[in-house]
């Protein structure tokens, strides 16, 4: 089959566009044939060399982190799927890979696709749909009434979040550029901070929970809208001791990571609120959840550009931008 490789850690370096044996089956598993494929950041990050000491990958490996397909192959212990069932998944940790004709999924990261989105439409909305939920829902607990700052709202995690946390009933606040401020207003936004004109830390404060996407200016300049008791959580670093004991990383690694946060952990106490960093996980429970909210017609997907799959590395440059609104998605079928 024919798959986008990663050879090899190198900065802005273009996946090999080549062949690879079609996926061995395990008895747990379904092999689907993949259809359109979600592009994100994560898949650069990995590309350039970001995560190489803390996630299990080792070149050449096929990267990928959304799909939409259809069931063409079922593990002999599969029960909740069959044959020619069209789904879609956020494979998990270890097994991703969705930059290629078939993946093998774990019957566990599967959910039906939802029935009013096109292939590549449900393509983009695993891994930002479950991040925004894994983030304002289990570890932020939001609730009606309270105040979200999401950075970044024209972007994915952004496009979602800001429409889950109106469905949650909070009041959302969002930065963005000039071009988007429309967009989010559409989605939901109350608050809007256009930052090529105002400073979002001198206008916002007493919020509950900022969801920060950005770098490590943004993240430190977010202490000073939260609240006493608020809470700062990441998706884009740096990692906490809790991640590093969550990923099973060795002493050395645990000791690194806890030094990399140790600034920002400081300077929250020092306000009187909390720092967590967020690396999402495959669950089909929330993914199932989150289509019911998509076929209800509360969440929309946010659509930037359709790649044909020849053109992956392209799709991954556009991400790499940081201006597509919405997601990228490849098309393979």
């Amino acid at each position: 089959m024919k798959a986008f490789i990663l050879d090899g850690y190198k900065k802005n370096g273009a996946l090999r566009f080549g062949d690879v044996p079609e996926p061995m089956l395990r008895d747990d598993e379904v092999l689907i044939e993949i259809h359109a494929a979600g592009v994100n950041r994560l898949d650069t990050k990995i590309r350039d060399g970001e995560f190489k000491l803390i996630l299990p990958y080792r070149p050449p490996v096929i990267l990928g982190h959304d799909l939409a397909g259809v069931v063409t192959k079922i593990g002999r212990r599969v029960r909740g799927v069959k044959l020619g069932d069209e789904v879609y998944a956020r494979p998990r940790d270890g097994q991703v890979g969705t930059y290629a004709e078939y993946i093998a999924v774990n019957e566990d990261d599967l959910a039906p696709k939802p029935k009013n989105l096109s292939m590549e439409e449900a393509a983009s909305i695993p891994l930002v749909g479950l991040t925004a939920w894994q983030v304002l829902v289990e570890k932020a607990n939001l609730q009606r009434g309270q105040k979200v700052l999401i950075h970044a709202g024209s972007g994915g995690v952004g496009t979602f979040a800001i429409q889950l946390a109106k469905h949650l009933g909070a009041t959302v606040a969002t930065t963005t550029g000039t071009s988007n401020v429309e967009l989010v207003k559409s989605l939901g936004a109350d608050v809007v901070i256009d930052y090529k004109k105002d400073d979002f830390e001198k206008v916002l404060s007493d919020y509950d929970v900022v969801l920060n996407s950005l770098g490590p200016d943004t993240l430190e300049k977010s202490l000073a809208v939260l609240k006493p008791g608020g809470k700062l959580i990441s998706i884009s670093g740096p990692p906490d001791i809790e991640f590093a004991r969550q990923q099973g990383l060795n002493f050395i690694l645990r000791q690194v990571l806890r030094l990399m946060s140790l600034s920002i952990r400081r300077k929250a106490k020092a306000r009187r609120v909390s720092y967590s960093f967020l690396f999402m996980c495959a669950n089909s429970k929330q993914l199932k959840q989150i289509t019911l909210l998509v076929e209800s017609g509360i969440i929309r997907p946010v659509m930037d550009r359709i790649f044909p799959f020849e053109e992956t590395n392209e799709a991954l440059n556009r991400v790499e931008t940081g201006r597509a609104r919405g997601k990228v998605v490849v098309k393979l079928r």
